[in-house]
């Protein structure tokens, strides 16, 4: 089994027991399959944080880009520059509609877990950034 934690905190946010596919200039979707409580959130201890405004989430993403390019391999920066302004403004364009989530140790510098009810869905999709996140064989 593979665990993605995040490159920033070392968090566990994410198993390859939840299929994902690209949504969005690099963004991972997850859809979840909620019974009583939603699986993703519960496995991975993750922790919903009040909702951001616009101003709130562009200084997050600025201070994230910052933080996240110098750890990543060169050929994996100019890829991760090039689909970064694409999924923020996909982002964006759902801010009212997503809840946001840290990782278990609660740093804010840390990679967000974005979630959304999609088209009327019942079961959340799971937005990530895949290069905040390394894999590690369980």
């Amino acid at each position: 089994m593979l665990v993605y934690q995040d490159i920033l905190t070392g968090d566990e946010l994410l198993s390859d027991s939840f299929p994902y596919k690209e949504i969005e200039n690099g963004i991972r979707g997850v859809d979840d399959q909620a019974i009583k409580v939603v699986d993703i959130v519960d496995t991975f201890r993750l922790q919903e944080q009040p909702a951001f405004d616009k101003k709130q989430f562009v200084t997050y993403m600025k201070r994230y880009i910052k933080n996240l390019t110098p750890k990543l391999e060169t050929a994996k920066q100019e890829t991760f520059k090039k689909n970064i302004e694409g999924a923020t403004k996909f982002l964006l364009a759902k801010l009212k509609d997503l809840q946001f989530f840290v990782g278990e140790s609660m740093h804010d510098d840390g990679s967000l877990v974005f979630a959304y009810y999609k088209d009327g869905a019942t079961n959340p999709t799971f937005l990530y950034f895949p290069y905040g996140l390394k894999e590690v064989k369980c």
